[in-house]
């Protein structure tokens, strides 16, 4: 996700730069559109560690390859780090200690012999070099089944397989028609979601409740309204470990203990901003499985927020709409596309554009986000930014990604009204205040009261919990 301080404009005032939804530059090239998320935690990593991890003064690459080793779905596939190379080597390198083109891969492993999931995080690390620490190699229950899912902090990531291998021999998905997702991408996500929601359907796997927040309301999950931006579910919680010389291992209790001077990198993300910030903000956890990387430990997944969502979400559910600039194929929708990216989250497949309505995406997001940023104003206010160079606290950050995903899904066109919700930066672009026009946003509501019933029944949890065989 690019960095939308830097397509703000701002009239000064007093030291500070006021800006609203409406003053948001939209950019001129559809699929390479701003994506926020990747920023969170940069800014935090690059001041700890000012060596590999901080980005050089000039623009880094922000379209990188990823290099798929061998059997990508056995533990030793799951063990042999993925390489990652610049797609374009005129546009520069990549290195995976870059916080700006980082890629991370998670996998979900479910045993059909238990009705249990795992979690096991292979490790990326530059083409040519070795781990600081050779990755774990799990073991594997008979049978499993292996879905891996794919986050980036740049723009494009691409996959490729390894010498001698296809993508579709993991059935590998990173677009459609040569057009990428951009930041994510999966391989036997399909498979993986069929087994586990059979064994959910058959009551042999527990889908924990998501709880009751300190608002009364359900717990937020990755298809709630007041958490979803432009483009929901991408990315990934996974973190891994980096060097002082940008060396690269798993993210383990034992390595952590023996290399000190390794730092966490993150794939910010939708669901990272969930599992770690607004969960805890808000007295909520999320669901977590054993790490086979590091014994003991329980890590929460791409998997499991989807999974949990899809069956504890209450309507209205968000579900990945045409417009999602990840879906989008040279600045259209695309109803392929974003079908594909659904399957990679455990949604249902859309019929016609009506399925994937983003007039009623940014209807949903004006019914719900800013009344509950508001009733939670306290306890976000109080909570850590996710990046202290975009906002000073959860508030604000929520805020201001409400801001850019309002401008990104063209919502002021869509349901004719400016956005209700404007943040205040400083002179450094953080946002450190954040107005909802309570005003302007229940008159824009009212105005299409008439349509919640018929938003609400295409958004139900009935339509959610369809399968996709």
């Amino acid at each position: 996700m690019r960095n939308t301080r830097g397509l703000l404009s701002a009239v000064v005032s007093i030291g500070l730069l006021s800006v609203s939804v409406s003053t948001v530059i939209a950019q001129s090239n559809p699929p390479d559109t701003e994506r926020l998320n990747a920023k969170m935690q940069s800014a935090a990593a690059a001041a700890a560690n000012p060596g590999p991890t901080a980005a050089s003064s000039a623009v880094p690459n922000p379209n990188c390859t990823l290099i798929i080793p061998p059997d990508p779905l056995s533990a030793k596939g799951l063990s042999t780090p993925y390489q990652l190379t610049a797609t374009d080597p005129a546009l520069g390198g990549c290195s995976e200690s870059n916080t700006a083109q980082s890629a991370f891969v998670q996998a979900a492993i479910f045993d059909p012999a238990t009705s249990s999931i795992s979690i096991y995080s292979p490790l990326v690390v530059d083409k040519g070099d070795n781990p600081l620490v050779p990755p774990v190699v799990p073991t594997l229950p008979a049978g499993a089944i292996v879905g891996i899912w794919f986050g980036y902090n740049g723009d494009d990531l691409t996959l490729r397989a390894a010498p001698g291998q296809s993508l579709g021999d993991a059935r590998c998905v990173n677009g459609s028609n040569g057009s990428v997702f951009g930041q994510f991408a999966y391989c036997n996500a399909p498979a993986f979601f069929t087994a586990a929601n059979a064994a959910i359907t058959a009551g042999k796997l527990k889908v924990p409740a998501a709880g009751t927040a300190i608002d009364g309301k359900p717990c937020p999950t990755v298809r709630d309204f007041f958490i979803v931006d432009q483009d929901q579910s991408d990315n990934l919680p996974t973190l891994y470990l980096v060097s002082p010389r940008g060396h690269l291992s798993q993210f383990t209790k034992k390595n952590r203990a023996q290399h000190t001077s390794s730092i966490p990198l993150g794939n910010p993300s939708d669901n990272r901003l969930t599992d770690a910030f607004v969960d805890p903000a808000m007295g909520c956890k999320p669901w977590m499985a054993p790490d086979l990387a590091d014994p003991g430990s329980m890590v929460p997944a791409l998997a499991l927020n989807e999974l949990q969502a899809r069956m504890t979400q209450p309507a209205p559910v968000a579900i990945v709409p045409a417009g999602d600039p990840m879906t989008l194929v040279n600045g259209n929708p695309s109803l392929t596309k974003t079908n594909l990216y659904r399957l990679g989250n455990d949604m249902p497949v859309g019929n016609s554009y009506f399925d994937g309505d983003t007039g009623r995406y940014c209807r949903q997001m004006l019914r719900i986000a800013p009344q509950r940023m508001l009733a939670n104003q306290k306890a976000l206010t109080a909570f850590a930014t996710p990046d202290a160079g975009a906002a000073n606290s959860l508030y604000t950050f929520l805020a201001q990604r409400f801001v850019a995903a309002y401008q990104l899904l063209e919502c002021s066109a869509l349901v004719n009204a400016p956005d209700p919700v404007s943040v205040t930066v400083n002179r450094a672009g953080v946002a450190v205040s954040a107005t909802v026009n309570t005003a302007a946003l229940n008159r824009i509501v009212q105005r299409f009261a008439g349509l919640q019933a018929e938003d609400d029944a295409a958004d139900s949890i009935q339509r959610e919990r369809q399968t996709n065989e």
